[in-house]
């Protein structure tokens, strides 16, 4: 019996650490990151990987809410620390080029504060944005993400099983 409850003490510390600090699972709530996450979804986001290396344009972060630490949301990086970003005529610009390839192949709406006019993203902050620009509460109602809010990068949709892949 006492190897039972050591062995399972013992899984259960193991599996507490392992969602603290390498990989936890988060719920897809609303419709701010469509056509890339749909609500319902699941993700895995590596948590351990920001001690390595740094966030970079077109990570799907997992962060607490500047606003409300108590709240975490999802969305897709855009703009690093010390670039100068707009978002004008369906465009985010950064450092005045607008930015391009699949990730971005979307138009992005000019909203809020921080979505109007040319900004600076502050060292140590990110820019971050629903890929679902027309429905997304993001950085350019609320400002910017510190870094230490970042939790972690999606990487995987595991549920539901039809939808299983791999995230970019």
């Amino acid at each position: 019996m006492r190897e039972l409850v050591e062995t399972v003490l013992w899984a259960l510390v193991i599996a507490l650490l392992v969602r603290y600090f390498v990989v936890e699972g988060y719920y897809i709530p609303s419709t701010s990151m469509e056509p890339t996450l749909v609500p319902g979804e699941r993700v895995l986001v590596a948590k351990f990987l920001y001690r390595f290396t740094e966030p970079q344009r077109g990570d799907i972060v997992v962060f607490r809410y500047p606003i409300d630490n108590r709240k975490n949301l999802i969305k897709r990086i855009v703009g690093l620390p010390g670039e100068r970003i707009e978002i004008t005529g369906g465009k985010v610009l950064i450092n005045g080029v607008p930015l391009s390839g699949e990730l971005f192949n979307r138009t992005y709406y000019s909203a809020g504060y921080y979505g109007q006019g040319e900004k600076v993203v502050p060292e140590g902050h990110y820019f971050v944005l629903g890929d679902n620009s027309e429905n997304s509460d993001d950085s350019r109602f609320w400002g910017y993400v510190p870094r230490k809010n970042l939790l972690g990068r999606a990487f995987l949709v595991y549920w539901p099983p039809h939808r299983v892949r791999i995230l970019r």
